[in-house]
């Protein structure tokens, strides 16, 4: 396991209050905008001062053949580390019917949150890649990231996220307006 940040920079960590962490969420099963919102309700649990993006509408990216997703991300303060985060929502995304053993890689998903920052480190385990490894190549997780934290830049090199998202191509992302929300099947 490794974990630094930037040349120059310390992580600063308080366990009371945690780091500032971003977390990516997803889905294209079911009632995609009731799941990600009660899974929001659940990550209210666990971040502290936890705040929502909009709601965006993306298509499939990798495998294209599959309904669009809806894609979101929150922020808030984790006061432990990355590994037991990860811990937590892969206990979330059960909860809500995701399968690991049984899905396909990029596929269909009724629940994916990914790890997209945690603070300002970097981050690598045989598990767990911080930042998200393919972050800078998703619009769908960069819009609403950008959203919470609109100066937010790349740990890895320094360069601002919204110069790297504008440098993407459209990928047929577009923010939505769900509310009403409503809660049937």
């Amino acid at each position: 396991m490794k974990l630094r940040t930037m040349p120059g920079e310390k992580l600063s960590f308080n366990y009371q209050v945690g780091l500032l962490t971003v977390l990516g969420l997803g889905s294209n099963l079911g009632n995609s905008p009731k799941t990600i919102t009660n899974a929001i309700i659940e990550l209210e649990k666990i971040l502290k001062d936890l705040r929502s993006a909009s709601f965006y509408e993306s298509e499939p990216l990798y495998v294209t053949d599959q309904a669009v997703f809806i894609n979101t991300a929150v922020s808030g303060f984790f006061s432990a580390g990355p590994g037991e985060l990860l811990e937590q929502i892969h206990d979330i995304e059960a909860r809500f019917g995701r399968n690991r053993s049984r899905e396909i890689r990029w596929g269909e998903r009724s629940l994916d949150i990914d790890i997209l920052l945690f603070g300002n480190a970097v981050y690598s385990a045989d598990n767990l890649t911080i930042p998200h490894p393919r972050l800078r190549e998703r619009r769908f997780a960069l819009e609403p990231l950008l959203e919470l934290l609109p100066d937010a830049s790349c740990p890895e090199t320094g360069i601002p996220f919204r110069e790297i998202c504008y440098m993407l191509a459209d990928q047929g992302v577009k923010k939505i307006d769900l509310f009403p929300f409503t809660s049937s099947a």
